[in-house]
């Protein structure tokens, strides 16, 4: 499918572009999932998976998953009583020796009875941190259990910190028995209460007499281990005090209603299980150990043995402890069975509501599937043409040099008869209209370049023409103030002649000056400034000794004098524009430095934004040619220009890559120099006709140019004329006598009438002098060996001291050479419209 219109538009020729119509490609199946309506799948995809998770989910699957949460959370919480009983035994356990081994302190209170106290209550100190380590372990899975819970364990783990940290005043017994064993009471006590914690809710009622049933044995348990301390603290002490009879009768009191409590709650068989523990001989003999500390008949409580007690009341303290453990499992498998039957119960609702709905999503996918599909394949086309296909299309035709290519339009790839397909159809239509609008802009564009490329050519050919005479009337002129003029003039046309190069460079043709062989950089650089007005005021620093390629040499000629154009127009007459050029990291960095007005930041970041990124030629590019032509030739030959702020201007950085540079030509002898090679005292000595100075008269002071001081020293008479240069000059040293032999002129070598007078020339040799043959058989030419003025050996002996040329010696070396060049091709150019037969054109050619 090409870039013109579409040809299904065949019968509607000649509708416009924006009359087209989107035309279904087959007709629409009803049958045909694909070709549904959009309102139909959306409605399809949306209504009966609705319906049915309201039926269906809403009906009993939050209720049963809340409920099944919650008894889930029970069971964890209940399981997590043996833990908790644990750490309440080994508190218990540690506290009723505390108390026994501070009465004995303070009894006593030596340094043996204190260690003996350490010693004692070390073990049991560990045996606690071990259990509680082991409920905090157990507690992890219930880090999101609800709230009240979570605030009874944080609540139970402070009162345990508060034990740990009163641990260190039992063995000095500073402080009263009371406040520290206070702090064991409250460490259970919040133990116990989060023991009593966990909830099933009203509907469990079974569950929370499971729960009351190991709560009340646990409390009857903790009050029997309470008198185990008092009796054992007043055993350790010898005596009663005066409020331990009035303690222990409260605890029993208390112990009497949580055991009557817990044979309320208890089953039947937990009933039977206590009795069967009460006659146990190790319970029988600590309860009738304990009943001799009771005051019969107006007598004293006996005080009972320390060591017998102890060990009697622990061995009933064991039996209470596994009794309590046989309630507590009883309590966690009820709330295990009560909990999964809750979950088999949610799991089988929710298995129901799951069948149903995935038949109800199955279809939702089916459809969903098909519009995602057609609108995933949609979109990746969509955003290829918007982001590869037409700005690739667009670059194409842009930088378009011959024919306009075909540009060619995909076709949609949702194939179907919905909206989605109707969109993809007026996706391509779109696209191909755009395609067909860039095609007309390149075409345009095309023609406009070519009239520039005629129009720059036509101009080039003038400018030669016009270069070529002003070199004829300045060989011939001897006013000094005219022959000023005149090269005043050749400088403008020169000028002329890099404007003509910068209109190619808009109309994207490369540059026709050319070098078959590399250039010196300083050559180069002292090119640049001579395509300059105010030359004069470039001066050139330290230069590194390179060579640049030869087929860039004439675009990086014009690309430097461009920004020494700008650096001398925007910086005051009576400063210097300092060039540079030195080696970093194996390329050419190229400095040029002025003291001008300098600019704003915004404009500097958006002059290096064109100076990176090339733009388009528009009428933007027209007012600021310079900055166009530099990015330009700087992107066409990978060199990178940056413009930074300097001291008083600007610095402009040219950065040349290691593919422009090469090694250094090999050393050719040079043909006679060209006077506009010269220096200005030797080019007014030389000139014919020329004024001379007066004897004796002072040297006038020599003019300062761009590259080399002003010779101290002249060993000639000075004319107080600079003398123009041109960058063919610099660049090849040779074109001097090149061109003074009319050998690239359009009338061919010059005859012997044009030499000046007072000069003899002989006939050239009729035998073209030769050096022998090489290898193959070819002659071997001799160096100047045909120049009829050469009358000394082809090389001298001893070398002449050669000095670096300046911007004023920049005048005129390969001048008329690549004129000549020029010349040539711009006769044979296929851009050249020739007029009418019998007209002429500006040369003068028919």
């Amino acid at each position: 499918m090409g870039a013109g219109p579409d040809p299904r538009q065949g019968e509607q020729g000649g509708r416009s572009r924006g009359a087209v119509r989107v035309v279904p490609h087959r007709r629409r199946s009803p049958f045909r999932l694909r070709d549904w309506r959009m309102r139909t799948k959306l409605a399809t995809v949306l209504v009966i998976p609705s319906v049915a998770f309201l039926v269906l989910a809403g009906v009993q699957t939050a209720a049963l998953v809340g409920q099944t949460t919650a008894l889930s959370d029970f069971a964890r919480q209940v399981g997590i009583g043996r833990q908790i009983t644990g750490v309440v035994d080994r508190l218990q356990q540690e506290r009723d020796r505390s108390a026994g081994e501070l009465a004995e302190l303070r009894r006593a209170g030596s340094q043996a009875d204190r260690d003996a106290a350490v010693s004692a209550l070390r073990p049991l100190q560990a045996a606690t941190d071990r259990a509680v380590s082991e409920l905090r372990g157990a507690a992890q899975p219930l880090a999101d259990a609800d709230a009240s819970w979570r605030l009874a364990y944080g609540e139970a783990l402070e009162a345990y910190d508060q034990v740990v940290y009163i641990r260190a005043a039992v063995p000095p017994a500073v402080l009263n028995s009371d406040t520290i064993l206070s702090n064991y009471h409250r460490a259970i006590e919040a133990l116990l209460n989060l023991l009593a914690e966990p909830s099933p809710g009203e509907q469990q009622p079974v569950l929370t007499d499971a729960v009351l049933r190991y709560v009340q044995l646990a409390r009857v348990k903790e009050l029997s281990s309470r008198i185990r301390g008092q009796l054992y603290a007043a055993a350790r002490a010898g005596r009663y005090d005066l409020d331990d009879q009035v303690t222990l009768t409260d605890l029993r009191a208390q112990q009497l209603a949580a055991l009557g409590a817990f044979r309320v709650a208890a089953t039947n068989d937990q009933v039977r299980l206590y009795d069967r523990t009460s006659v146990d001989p190790a319970f029988v003999a600590a309860m009738k150990l304990e009943e001799k500390s009771l005051p019969t008949g107006g007598a004293r409580a006996e005080v009972l043995p320390a060591p017998q007690w102890w060990a009697a009341s622990e061995q009933r303290q064991e039996l209470l402890r596994q009794l309590e453990a046989r309630v507590l499992d009883d309590a966690v498998t009820r709330a295990d069975t009560v909990s999964g039957d809750r979950l088999r119960t949610t799991l089988l609702v929710v298995g129901g509501i799951v069948v149903v709905l995935g038949l109800a999503v199955l279809l939702a996918l089916l459809i969903g599937r098909s519009i995602a599909n057609s609108m995933q394949r949609l979109r990746g086309q969509a955003l290829r043409i918007a982001q590869v296909d037409l700005p690739d299309a667009l670059d194409r035709l842009r930088s378009v040099q011959g024919g306009v290519p075909t540009i060619d339009v995909p076709p949609p790839v949702v194939r179907s008869s919905d909206e989605i397909g109707e969109l993809a159809e007026a996706f391509v239509a779109v696209h191909r209209s755009a395609v067909s609008v860039a095609v007309e802009q390149a075409e345009t564009r095309r023609t406009v370049n070519a009239m520039f490329v005629n129009l720059a050519r036509r101009s080039q050919v003038l400018v030669e023409r016009q270069l070529e005479l002003l070199d004829d009337l300045e060989r011939e002129e001897a006013d000094p103030d005219q022959l000023e003029n005149l090269f005043k003039l050749d400088h403008l046309a020169a000028r002329m002649r890099r404007n003509d190069e910068s209109l190619l460079v808009l109309a994207g043709t490369e540059s026709t000056r050319r070098w078959n062989r590399p250039v010196g950089l300083g050559a180069v650089l002292l090119a640049a400034s001579a395509e300059i007005e105010q030359y004069q005021r470039v001066r050139r620093e330290s230069v590194a000794d390179l060579y640049v390629v030869g087929h860039a040499v004439g675009e990086l000629v014009h690309l430097l004098a461009e920004l020494l154009e700008n650096a001398t127009a925007f910086s005051r007459p009576d400063t210097v524009v300092r060039v540079g050029a030195r080696i970093e990291g194996g390329s050419a960095v190229v400095e040029i430095v002025d003291q001008g007005l300098g600019m704003s930041p915004a404009a500097l970041e958006q002059a290096n934004i064109v100076l990176a990124s090339p733009p388009a030629a528009d009428v933007a590019a027209s007012e600021r040619m310079g900055l166009f032509v530099v990015s330009h030739l700087a992107a066409r030959h990978g060199i990178r220009v940056r413009l930074s702020g300097g001291a008083q201007g600007l610095v402009a950085r040219i950065e040349l890559p290691t593919a422009l540079l090469a090694a250094a030509p090999p050393a050719e002898l040079d043909g006679p120099v060209s006077p506009r090679m010269l220096t200005t005292a030797v080019a007014g000595a030389t000139r014919p006709g020329g004024p001379r100075r007066p004897a004796g008269a002072p040297a006038p002071t020599e003019l300062p140019v761009a590259g080399r001081r002003p010779d101290p020293a002249p060993v000639m008479p000075v004319q107080g004329r600079p003398v123009p240069v041109r960058a063919e000059d610099v660049l090849s040293p040779a074109a001097g006598a090149s061109a003074a032999s009319g050998w690239w002129s359009r009338q061919g070598p010059a005859s012997s009438a044009a030499v000046p007078a007072g000069d003899v020339t002989p006939a050239p040799p009729a035998t073209p002098v030769i050096g022998g043959t090489n290898d193959r058989g070819l002659p071997v030419r001799v160096p100047m060996a045909q120049l009829s003025a050469v009358t000394e050996p082809a090389r001298p002996e001893v070398a002449p001291a050669r000095d670096d040329p300046d911007p004023e010696a920049v005048g005129g070396m390969l001048s008329r050479l690549y004129s000549g060049v020029r010349r040539a091709e711009a006769e044979e150019t296929r851009e050249i419209i020739l007029p009418p037969s019998g007209g002429h054109s500006e040369g003068g050619r028919q």
